[in-house]
This record gives structure tokens, sequence and C-alpha cells, in this order.
């Protein structure tokens, strides 16, 4: 029987034959479902008069089970939250988590933003608006492309801020960049693709997401302005991923002679440029160069996602693919999860519609430059003898270093004291750089008012390891 005024079923059985009382027995009930964890500590037990309709017997038969209950300690009555489990399974074995990492005081992980900008309530009023205003046709199941209403933003907003070419119609909207990345490969090794060039040093989860594809990743090697177009036609690659506004780590910026290079290697051998645009919206001493897939949208396919500007946890991504390709992409995007939730995309659509999405931009724009600028002057006063490398936009930067310390040593002085860094030859897949240590420090994790402590970790950890003792390379 389903429980009363909201209140949840528990699944206890009572036989009103035994001889036994039903109030032992509903005690009896429920301390092994306890014990054997099918009520987990927390979990809100029924009313009694709703436990009681239930299962067919008077409510004091419930109060009296919950009373006895509640005495041995097994349930707690709390003001507001009615009766919840207090214990939990006594042969409870512990959970299976991940190894804990070293304690981290100072977390200069470059990969991800400063969640506690994400703007609440602007977030929460237009879910409300995408709860109460969407057409019943939104809540069904979607289409592999995704919520005409963002696709028709995305088109509008990208083609103003980012200089992309494409319609609603060529536009997929996926969970996030690393989905991205998996329905494009998994297009591409349906359609003969095997090699696919990659940035070295990169993302390392862009090449796992080739592999699992069935595709062979290959190293391209990078100099000051990105992807050297002269290896990546050594390479053989029918397709490439590049990183050009802003590559990752380096913090390299490809510019227009390059990029038109790039787009040419494309056209003589029929192949596809991926452009993964992850952080463009942030730039900070001039303005972005477009992307380059408004330079030729049948050879790219442009991935932004939201997990920058708003937040990871919303998973919200999207592919401007060529025409030849998007109706593929949409398949395999239904596929894969029957389409991304529609009151998010819904969201999303109206942040950017009402310009709530630009406004949240501006004033994260402004916390990064600020944060930013005071890393840069911290690393200088601490640090003087690295050079600041890719600081122009993003979330992070590069932190040259004019001596090559020793990699152990490294990871034992930042864990003393509590430092969390990346560094460049940790994203390197070819051949090793004998050159001197760069680290990527990101400050999306770095609160503005604790860059100076932060950076005085950093520095105690690298004289630690080596840092004004070690011969130059």
């Amino acid at each position: 029987m389903a429980a009363e005024d909201g209140d949840p079923d528990v699944l206890v059985a009572l036989d009103h034959d035994r001889p036994e009382p039903l109030r032992r027995q509903l005690a009896g009930e429920l301390r092994e479902a306890i014990r054997a964890g099918r009520l987990r500590t927390g979990v809100r037990l029924p009313a009694s008069r709703a436990l009681a309709a239930q299962l067919g017997v008077s409510r004091g038969v419930v109060t009296d089970a919950y009373e006895q209950l509640t005495a041995e300690g097994w349930l707690a009555a709390r003001r507001g939250a009615g009766t919840v489990v207090a214990a939990g399974p006594a042969s409870d074995a512990p959970r299976g988590e991940a190894p804990r990492r070293a304690a981290v005081r100072f977390d200069f992980t470059p990969t991800t933003p400063d969640v506690s900008l994400f703007p609440r309530r602007q977030w929460a009023r237009a879910v409300a608006h995408a709860a109460t205003g969407a057409p019943d046709s939104e809540l069904d199941y979607g289409s592999g492309f995704g919520s005409l209403a963002l696709r028709e933003a995305l088109a509008g907003y990208l083609g103003r801020v980012r200089g992309t070419a494409a319609g609603p119609g060529g536009i997929v909207v996926c969970a996030g960049y690393l989905q991205a990345t998996r329905l494009l490969f998994a297009v591409l090794a349906e359609r003969g693709v095997r090699r696919v060039g990659f940035e070295d040093p990169s993302l390392t989860d862009h090449w796992e997401a080739a592999v699992r594809a069935g595709l062979e990743p290959v190293p391209v090697a990078l100099d000051a302005e990105g992807l050297r177009v002269d290896a990546l036609a050594a390479a053989d690659a029918d397709a490439v991923v590049v990183t050009p506004s802003h590559q990752f780590p380096t913090g390299a910026v490809m510019g227009p002679e390059r990029r038109h290079a790039l787009l040419a290697w494309a056209h003589a051998g029929d192949r596809l440029v991926i452009e993964d645009d992850y952080d463009a919206e942030f730039r900070y001493d001039r303005r972005p160069l477009a992307a380059l897939q408004g330079l030729d949208p049948a050879r790219v396919a442009y991935v932004g996602t939201a997990s920058k500007t708003l937040a990871p946890a919303l998973r919200l991504g999207w592919i401007l693919a060529p025409t030849a390709l998007a109706p593929a992409l949409a398949m395999e995007k239904l596929a894969a999860d029957s389409g991304s939730p529609s009151l998010d995309q819904l969201a999303l659509a109206h942040m950017i519609a009402t310009g709530e999405h630009d406004r949240h931009l501006r004033r994260v724009r402004r916390a990064y430059a600020q944060r930013r600028d005071r890393l840069v002057a911290a690393l200088a006063a601490a640090v003087p003898e690295g050079s600041i490398e890719g600081a122009a936009a993003g979330v992070h930067l590069v932190l040259a270093l004019p001596v090559t310390l020793d990699p152990a040593r490294l990871r034992k002085a930042t864990a003393a004291h509590g430092v969390a860094i990346d560094h460049v030859d940790a994203r390197r897949r070819g051949p090793a750089d004998p050159g001197p240590t760069r680290l990527v420090l990101g400050y999306g994790r770095v609160p503005t008012a604790g860059v100076d402590a932060a950076v005085a970790g950093l520095a105690a950890a690298l004289r630690d390891a080596g840092l004004g003792a070690t011969s130059v390379a």
C-alpha cells in the first residue's frame, strides 16, 4: 500500500497469525533491515500513521516499535525530520574509496574553474523559468541534436563572440568535452579514419577517448605558436585535435598564418580538424582571435562547453559540426544516452537569451583577471628565477624555471608543503623534453585572498626541490 502524506514506503512483512506480538515483529523486521543495510543511516522512516496504514495495524503498534528501536539506538527522532535511522549495519565493511592523496593546502590544479563563482540565483531562476514555461514536447524523449532553443541560442551567441558559422541544424548538444570527442571519434572510425594527431603535450583524456574508439593517437610537436603543421604532415594523421586559442597546457596561441596552414593541410587530404575552444571566453590583455571553425566550417568541428564558464557539474557541451557529420553525431548521441537533460538546456538558452550569461561572464572575467594579476606579481616576488608564459587567457599559466628539477624530489617537496601542481612534461606522450622544468599553475581553486600564501608555499617547495641549487640545464 502506498504511504500517505508523501511518506516513503518501507518494505516489512508482518504475520498476523504468529503468536509473537505485532509490535515485536515490526521492531525485529526494522532492526534486521538496518543490520542488513537495506535501511541506511539517515533514511527517514514513514510517519507512524502512514506506516500503520501501509501494514494494516494500529498506530500504537508502530509507535511502540519506533520507541523500542530509539531506546536501543537504532532510530532517532529529529525535530522537523521525523524518525530516521541512526545506526549503520553492524557488519558494514569500509566503503571502497579511491586512495586519499596527501592533504592539499594550495591547489594549483589547472583544469578546473572556480566553481564558487557559479551564478546560483541566476541559474535557479533560469531552471524555474524552464520548468514552468517548457512546452510538453520538451519533456518527452528528445532529439539527438539537443534542444532547438539552446541550439538557436548557441548559434547566435557563438557567432557573436567567437566568430563561428553554424546554424542550429549543425549543432549537437552533448555532455561536456569528453563525450564530444567520443562521439566524434566514433563517427570518424565508422568512416575509415585510423590515425588522429594530438598536440604534444595535451590532455590525456583525449588520447584515451581515441583509443576507446579504435583510433591510433599520434603525438605532434609544438612550438611557440602551438601545433607545428610540418610535424602534423609527417604524422600521417587523418584528423587532428587542437586548442588554437590557448593551447593546453603551454598557453601558446596559434597565429593567423599557422591557422591557414592547418586548414590547408585539412583541405589537401579531406581531413578533419577538431577545435577545442575550452576557455576562449577568458582573455584579459587583448581581443581573442576568432574561432578556427569560422574560417572553414566544412573542415572544422568546433567543441565548446559550459564547464569553464559556469560549472563542470552541468555536463553541457556542444559540437558545431560540418554538415556531412552532424546527423551521424546526433544518432551517436541518441544511442549513447537518449539525449542531454532538456530542462538544463532550456535554462542555459534562457540565460543566453536574456543576457544573464554575458553579465555573468563579465563578472567572472574581472575576478579571474584580478587573480591572475595577483598571481603573476606574487610569483615575480617569490620565484624571481622563473618566467611566466601563457597568461593572456584562461585560468592557468606556465611558470618556466631556469633549471631542471628532479621530478621525484619535486613531488616529495610539493606534497610536504601541501601544494598541488601540474607540469608540462607530465602531459607529454612523445619523447621526453630534457629542458628546464615548466610548471602548469591553475588559479581556479586558489582564492584571490589566498594567492600570496599559496605562492609562498609553492616557493618553499621549489627551494626544497633544489631551485637555487641546481645547475642550469
